[in-house]
């Protein structure tokens, strides 16, 4: 019989938007995931968009993807009464993860150093901008921010203009993933010598591992990467090869590359191109098996640019896509939201979900797991909770009753 990979851990998530997606994926993993959320709900369920762009805290958008297969309670770890709940759910969790700025967990008297007191097999994950410890330690940090400080920033946007970041948060996502990987390691090193370990991620170093190629970018070439917009920067001349190219109904990448690597999709494209009376004789007479992009010149390659654009201009997506696949070609399409949301590929994998949504009175469609497992399956269990919606389900777990809950309510502990 098939289980969660994770199914019977569980996990404290305090974490706020730099943090919920590691809750996320340990979730998705099958761990018993408690967001613990301040009386009155987290201020990230007002991130939108919004269900039908309706501003709710019970329909973000944003809520619902980072926080689905997690239960939910509100509870003050400030308060007395709050850390004292909290530590006797240390005493049954695996895990306890968090992105309160450095310090604040110790303050309160619930760093590692006295959770692990409580429970000496806990995992307590930390996720800070920079990290504990450092200079920039205790500075603040919005997602624009870590995106400049990781240096990603700087390869992204047009030569000619200031950098600009992705439209959609980024740096966050580099962090929570990777506090995520990194649970798993101090998860497996516990499994070998029971010992619990305390995990420090800072985002500004997660976020850095997405340039990982431009630091050896100069290693290799002396070249210094920069901002290309739609291209990328030449091995060793500076020529801007565009990468990303406008057809009849969208765009497509095809990427230029020379030597062995390149030759034999860089012939047959030729070879199409003349076939279609859209070719010239010096596309003709160059010789791909001895062709370098390093040594292209500028000149040269807008040249071989505008032909192949005005090729690419005159077909569509689909076209292109199924010609070079028979040909065997490396042309990809780029797909929009549209083309994601009704991919043939992505339906016969069965990886978009249903997940009902009872007080929305309707299901939503939820990307699915990225891989799939025969034995160990991983999806989404649940929508994300309400603002304290399992409050008498886990506090009954602990013990405590009805009248116990009421009154804690009223004192502002949960």
């Amino acid at each position: 019989m098939s289980q969660l990979p994770l199914e019977g851990h569980h996990v404290l998530d305090l974490t706020d938007d730099k943090g919920f997606l590691c809750g996320r994926i340990l979730g998705d993993l099958g761990c018993d995931v408690i967001k613990i959320e301040k009386p009155g709900g987290d201020p990230s369920r007002r991130i939108g968009p919004f269900y039908k762009d309706i501003p709710d805290p019970k329909k973000s958008l944003y809520w619902f993807a980072y926080n689905a297969n997690k239960r939910g309670i509100t509870l003050n770890i400030e308060s007395e009464d709050g850390k004292e709940i909290f530590k006797k759910l240390v005493k049954k969790a695996n895990f306890v993860i968090e992105s309160f700025p450095p310090g604040y967990m110790d303050n309160l008297g619930l760093g590692y150093s006295s959770l692990s007191q409580i429970n000496p097999a806990i995992i307590l994950t930390s996720i800070t901008p920079f990290g504990q410890t450092g200079p920039y330690s205790h500075y603040r940090a919005s997602d624009l921010v870590e995106m400049g400080m990781c240096g990603l920033l700087y390869l992204c946007g047009d030569p000619d203009l200031p950098p600009v970041r992705i439209s959609f948060p980024q740096a966050y996502l580099h962090g929570g993933a990777e506090a995520a990987v990194q649970t798993m390691v101090a998860h497996y090193y516990r499994e070998t010598t029971g010992q619990g370990q305390w995990v420090d991620v800072s985002i500004q170093q997660a976020a850095f591992l997405a340039t990982f190629n431009a630091p050896w970018f100069w290693e290799l070439n002396q070249v210094i990467l920069k901002r290309a917009g739609a291209w990328r920067t030449g091995l060793t001349t500076g020529v801007l090869q565009r990468q990303i190219w406008p057809c009849k109904d969208g765009y497509i990448n095809f990427p230029v590359y020379g030597g062995a690597l390149g030759a034999r999709t860089n012939r047959r494209l030729a070879e199409w191109m003349d076939k279609e009376g859209m070719s010239d004789d010096f596309l003709r007479g160059i010789d791909w098996d001895t062709f370098d992009m390093g040594q292209v010149t500028q000149k040269v390659w807008s040249h071989m640019e505008r032909l192949i654009e005005k090729f690419f201009q005159a077909h569509t997506k689909e076209e292109l896509y199924s010609e070079a696949l028979r040909l065997n070609i490396m042309i990809y399409p780029v797909s929009t939201a549209k083309d994601i949301a009704e991919d043939k590929q992505l339906e016969t994998r069965e990886y978009w979900l249903q997940v009902e949504h009872p007080e929305l009175r309707e299901s939503l469609t939820y990307p699915g797991a990225a891989v799939q497992a025969s034995l160990t399956p991983i999806g989404i269990r649940r929508r994300a909770p309400l603002i304290g919606e399992h409050n008498e389900e886990i506090y009954n777990e602990l013990g405590l009753s009805r009248g116990d809950l009421v009154i804690l309510k009223e004192a502002g502990v949960i």
